[in-house]
């Protein structure tokens, strides 16, 4: 399939939207959808009705979505020093959250066991070598860094909560048994700033000291290593129009793929999560470590019934393919991907203080997308946002009748994961809440 090369031009957001759209028309005249573009509508009701399952639940308990939420966990006033330190993200009730989610979704006992159960489970179901982790085997850990770059962060800043990123590190190291040689953080277009890096290096033992931390060539330095294109494994996009891309080598030469996301609205996309997390992992010709070129093919301005990139990443064998746990940051809560964190007032007009798990990638974005969607402030989550979710889910077959398979070298992608929306906003009932065989099931840890 021809590829063209994508030109580096300097768009607004709409002429880019725009572009995008008319791009997508061009390349695929014969696809129908179901809806004409939005205007950039407030996204509050979906296109299907509530509690309409689609694709297959993934997962040890299919479809399960763990929704972690403590008050107490989140303290600033707004005013004094950073969200980010200690008196205000209080770093024992994250430990207890992670371990929470982590036994609430295996139904373990131990954190321990919850880990073998996950490794056990990834292995088992890829046809893989079964049980424990063992050492040696690379564990490839994608953060949300978009809006960190060298330097001191910004006051109020939507980044990863560095508690949260520790306690996902002493899991692995501790519980799981996994050597912090064995471990990178990356986000291969941005950088990892200080408050997570000098809360790892600042444990002495040998293991955290090991870790590794993954940037964009352009920000490499202090402790961090530059990402590098693995030019022997391309993500070959199923539209016409898109170029290729690559992947950064410590993703491919990884047995292990976990997705640390932040979830919140999202000024071209109307969310990000899970899925738009990993445009922090593509490498383009000419334009080096980039999403750029991607955003065109997964604007929330595209229809419903579109042909959406995310889908593409996410069937990937060495991402989504890879991924053997997604989480979401939801304790401080951005307005949308370049903005200040703010309180919700669907969470009483208090900051979210959430952690969501899954092992179900589209799960746990339909949920995420329910939390986002039900918020007055969260502005920008407008259009269509949903239209990859129900691209994905019913990959085999989508509404654009896109033959999805990113790797050429493998049969195409069949459902990757359950979708659906909750019946309310009081209630947050799924299908499988409701005693139904098929759907997401909301567990709160």
């Amino acid at each position: 399939m021809h590829r063209d090369k994508f030109p580096c031009h300097r768009l607004t957001r709409r002429s880019l939207l725009q572009a995008g759209i008319g791009a997508l028309a061009a390349a695929c005249p014969a696809v129908a959808v179901s809806q004409e573009p939005s205007g950039d509508a407030p996204f509050q009701t979906p296109t299907e009705p509530v509690n309409s399952p689609m694709g297959r639940g993934k997962g040890i308990h299919p479809g399960r979505v763990v929704w972690a939420h403590e008050p107490k966990v989140a303290v600033w006033d707004g005013q004094t020093g950073n969200w980010w330190e200690d008196a205000n993200t209080n770093p024992g009730i994250v430990q207890e959250m992670v371990s929470g989610s982590l036994r609430s979704l295996t139904a373990e006992k131990t954190d321990r066991q919850a880990w073998r159960a996950l490794f056990g489970y990834f292995n088992e179901t890829r046809k893989l070598r079964g049980g424990e982790y063992r050492p040696g085997e690379k564990i490839a850990v994608k953060l949300n860094c978009n809006q960190d770059r060298p330097g001191a962060w910004r006051r109020g800043a939507g980044m990863p909560t560095p508690q949260m990123v520790y306690a996902l590190v002493q899991q692995l190291i501790v519980e799981a048994g996994v050597p912090g040689r064995d471990v990178t953080l990356y986000d291969a277009s941005r950088y990892i700033g200080d408050p997570i890096y000098d809360r790892i290096r600042a444990n002495p033992d040998p293991n955290f000291q090991a870790v590794r931390f993954m940037v964009s060539q352009r920000m490499a330095g202090n402790g961090r290593a530059e990402a590098v294109p693995d030019k022997a494994n391309p993500v070959l996009f199923s539209r016409q129009g898109v170029p290729t891309a690559y992947l950064p080598q410590c993703v491919t030469e990884a047995k292990y793929h976990l997705n640390v996301a932040l979830s919140r609205a999202h000024g071209l996309m109307g969310a990000t999560q899970t899925a738009k997390n990993q445009f922090g992992a593509v490498y383009f010709e000419g334009l080096g470590f980039t999403p750029q070129p991607l955003h065109n093919f997964a604007s929330r301005d595209l229809p419903m019934g579109s042909y959406n990139c995310l889908v593409d990443l996410i069937a990937h064998k060495h991402l989504g393919g890879k991924t053997m746990l997604c989480l979401e940051d939801f304790l401080y809560v951005a307005v949308s991907q370049n903005e200040r964190v703010i309180k919700y007032e669907s969470f009483s007009d208090h900051w979210c203080s959430s952690l969501f798990a899954s092992q179900d990638a589209i799960a746990i974005d339909s949920v995420g997308l329910d939390f986002i969607r039900n918020e007055p402030r969260a502005l920008e989550c407008r259009g269509f946002p949903d239209n990859y979710l129900h691209e994905a889910a019913l990959a085999e077959k989508p509404p654009s009748r896109t033959v999805y398979n990113p790797d050429q070298s493998r049969e195409p992608a069949t459902s990757l994961g359950v979708h659906e929306h909750w019946n309310n906003a009081k209630d947050k009932q799924y299908s499988r809440n409701l005693g139904k065989r098929e759907g997401i099931e909301l567990v709160k840890a």
